[in-house]
C-alpha cells in the first residue's frame, strides 16, 4: 500500500492524497515510460501523446452527459452521474492498468473503495488531491486526462493507493503536451534542407524512403504524418489524421532528425487539411531543390502500384474522380474516367490524369523553380544512393 497519503483531520476532513504531477518535459525522454490517456475514445483519436494506451474512464456518451449536468445543473449533479459511471467500470479500468503497467494489483472491492474516496462530494475531492512534484521513477505509470483534473487525479490517487507507486500525472494534462508540441514546431531550427521535386508519379516518397532506409533520421515525411498524398486524390487508400495529430507527429519526428541535412518531398503549405508550422514551410521553400524525372510509363507504373495497391481503393477513386472531370470540363469528360475505371482501363485512365490534369497544374506551380540537381528516378535506390553522395561530399549541403 502507498503512504503517500495523510490521515483524516480531527475537522472530519477527508483524507489528503498527495498525487505526483509532473512537468511533461521532465517524461518525454523517457523511453521506459507507459503512458495512459485516460480522456475519452473521441478525445483520444484527435491527438494523444505518441505512444498513449487509450483506457477511458468514461465513454464518449457518458463524458457528454457529465458535461451536460455539470453545465445545466451543477457541479455536484455531474459529479454524482460521474461518481455513479466510474463505480460501474472501476475494476475493468484497474486491470487495464495493471495489465500496461505489468503490475499486480491487490484484490478488493474496488467499488467500494472507490465509494469511500468520493463520498464527500466533489469539492472535498478535489481539495483532498493535492498535487505535488516528485522525482521520475524507474519505469514510471504516466496517467493523464484533459487538463490535469479530476480525471487524471483521483484515478492517479486510486492506483497508489492500491500499490502502483510508480503512478504519476502530466501536469497541466494533454493541453500542457499540446503546449509543448506547438513549441517544439515554433522554435524548430533547420539544418540544411534538400527538396524532392518533380512530376506526380515519378516516386518523390519511394525515393524519401530509400534515402531513410540508407541514411536513418534524415528524412521528415510530411505525407506520411498527415495520411495524405497532397492531391485532390490523396486520401484514398489512407487515413488523413487532424490538424493536432499532424504537428504531433512532426515534433516527434524533429527530434529524431539526424545528419548533416533534412530531406523532405516538396510540398504546397497544406498537405491534403492540415497546414505546415511556419518553420518547416520556410525550411521547405528556401530548400535546396533536387528534381526528379521518370518516364510517362514508369509514372503510371508508381501511381496505379500506389492508388490501386487495393482492390477496395477503386470505390474511394470512383467518388472522387468526377471532381476532376468537371475541372476537365464536363461536356467532355463527364463520366469519361469513372467508366475507364470501372472498366478496369487503368494505364489509360492513369495516363490521361497525368498529362490532362496533373502535369499542367504542377508546370503552373514550378514555374520558374531552378534545381540544384536533377536524377532519373526510375530505379529508387539508386537515385537516394546517389542524392546521398551527393550531400555528403559536400555538394547539396553548401549549396543548401
Amino acid at each position: 500500500m502507498s503512504l503517500d497519503c495523510e490521515p483524516a483531520s480531527a475537522s472530519g476532513l477527508a483524507v489528503r492524497h498527495r498525487v505526483p504531477m509532473l512537468p511533461f518535459e521532465r517524461l518525454r525522454a523517457r523511453r521506459d515510460a507507459v503512458v495512459i490517456d485516460l480522456r475519452s475514445p473521441s478525445e483520444f483519436a484527435v491527438d494523444h501523446v505518441p505512444g498513449a494506451y487509450s483506457v477511458p474512464l468514461f465513454d464518449d456518451d457518458e463524458r457528454a452527459l457529465v458535461g451536460t449536468l455539470y453545465a445545466r445543473s451543477s457541479p455536484d449533479v455531474a459529479f454524482v452521474a460521474a461518481r455513479e459511471r466510474a463505480r460501474a467500470r472501476i475494476t475493468e479500468l484497474v486491470e487495464r492498468i495493471a495489465n500496461l503497467a505489468d503490475w499486480r494489483v491487490e484484490s478488493g472491492d474496488h467499488g467500494a473503495r472507490l465509494e469511500r474516496m468520493t463520498e464527500d462530494g466533489i469539492a472535498m475531492l478535489d481539495q483532498s488531491l493535492e498535487a505535488t512534484e516528485a522525482a521520475v521513477p524507474a519505469r514510471p505509470v504516466v496517467l493523464y486526462c484533459w487538463r490535469g483534473g479530476l480525471r487524471s487525479r483521483s484515478v492517479l490517487a486510486f492506483v497508489r493507493q492500491l500499490g502502483l507507486d510508480r503512478a504519476v500525472g502530466i501536469a497541466g494534462g494533454y493541453k500542457s503536451y499540446r503546449k509543448s508540441v506547438l513549441a517544439r514546431l515554433a522554435s524548430w531550427e533547420a539544418p540544411p534542407v534538400i527538396v524532392l521535386r518533380g512530376l506526380t508519379g515519378v516516386g518523390k516518397t519511394l525515393v524519401l524512403h530509400e534515402i531513410e532506409r540508407l541514411r536513418p533520421g534524415w528524412t521528415l515525411d510530411l505525407e506520411a504524418a498527415a495520411g495524405h498524398r497532397s492531391s485532390i486524390l490523396g486520401m484514398v487508400g489512407l487515413a488523413p489524421v487532424t490538424q493536432k495529430a499532424f504537428d504531433t507527429a512532426l515534433a516527434a519526428r524533429l527530434d529524431e532528425l539526424s545528419g548533416p541535412c533534412c530531406v523532405l518531398e516538396g510540398e504546397s503549405r497544406k498537405v491534403g487539411d492540415v497546414i505546415q508550422p511556419a518553420t518547416v514551410w520556410a525550411a521547405l521553400e528556401a530548400g535546396t531543390s533536387v528534381r526528379l524525372t521518370a518516364s510517362v510509363e514508369r509514372r503510371v507504373e508508381v501511381l496505379c502500384d500506389d492508388y490501386l495497391e487495393r482492390e477496395e481503393n477503386r470505390a474511394e477513386l470512383a467518388e472522387r474522380l468526377p471532381f476532376i472531370e468537371a475541372r476537365l470540363g464536363r461536356a467532355k469528360w463527364g463520366g469519361v474516367l469513372v467508366g475507364l475505371l470501372s472498366r478496369g482501363q487503368d494505364d489509360e485512365l492513369t495516363e490521361i490524369l497525368l498529362r490532362r490534369y496533373y502535369d499542367p497544374l504542377y508546370q503552373h506551380s514550378e514555374a520558374g523553380r531552378g534545381a540544384a540537381l536533377e536524377i532519373d528516378a526510375a530505379d529508387p535506390r539508386a537515385c537516394a544512393a546517389r542524392i546521398v553522395r551527393w550531400v555528403e561530399d559536400g555538394s547539396g549541403v553548401e549549396e543548401g
